[in-house]
């Protein structure tokens, strides 16, 4: 594997990761998911965080220009992802709500 793809699998990860807990922050998609009302800053937090450590990872994987441009259609093409999830099977995103830990850090029940 090149450096570029170590850099850009991860890169995925958070971006999809990011996009499901900012859609998940809101209460009519969490009801999509989950019972119960969303924790909606802790979520919104989360979903900033991996933005930012997305946008590191795609730094790291090309030069600037470059990895905004890879950046940018990332978040589209999650957020068109994530859109087509809760769209069709929203249980799919229950992963992301983290309420099947015992700390339930996502919800308030």
């Amino acid at each position: 594997m090149e450096n570029e793809t170590i850099w850009l699998i991860p890169a995925i990860i958070l971006m999809a990761m990011a996009m499901g807990w900012l859609a998940l922050a809101k209460p009519v998609h969490w009801k999509q998911v989950e019972a119960g009302k969303p924790i909606s800053i802790r979520l919104q937090t989360m979903g900033i965080v991996t933005l930012i450590l997305s946008a590191i990872c795609c730094l790291r994987a090309d030069h600037a220009s470059m990895a905004i441009l890879v950046w940018f259609m990332l978040i589209a093409a999650t957020a068109f992802s994530v859109g087509m999830i809760l769209s069709t099977k929203p249980s799919w995103l229950k992963c992301l709500t983290l309420t099947w830990l015992p700390l339930r850090i996502f919800s308030k029940h």
